[in-house]
């Protein structure tokens, strides 16, 4: 891959990554409401919570952000193959 090619994916890789957090946020929020019938997820600072239920909230916004950010990356890289004829990871 060109130095201008790998120069010109970063702000196409940024803005991938904007957009996987701000989707894996809204994704995450539905999921919980819908497993744990709460609004808000627990956070490790509010005493109120249990640490396994704070711990299974972490691992499921872990687990969603990281398929999400896959997710996203792999089609931006995909459609900048298709513009540009070089694959942004290589």
């Amino acid at each position: 891959m060109s130095t201008g090619a790998k120069l010109a994916y970063r702000p196409v890789g940024m803005a991938a990554s904007l957009a996987a957090g701000s989707l894996a946020s809204i994704v995450f929020r539905q999921i919980w409401k819908r497993i744990s019938k709460e609004e808000n997820a627990p956070t490790a600072l509010q005493s109120e919570y249990s640490l396994p239920k704070i711990l299974l909230a972490a691992a499921i916004e872990g687990a969603i952000f990281a398929l999400v950010k896959a997710l996203i990356d792999r089609a931006g890289a995909r459609g900048f193959e298709k513009v540009t004829g070089y694959w942004p990871g290589s």
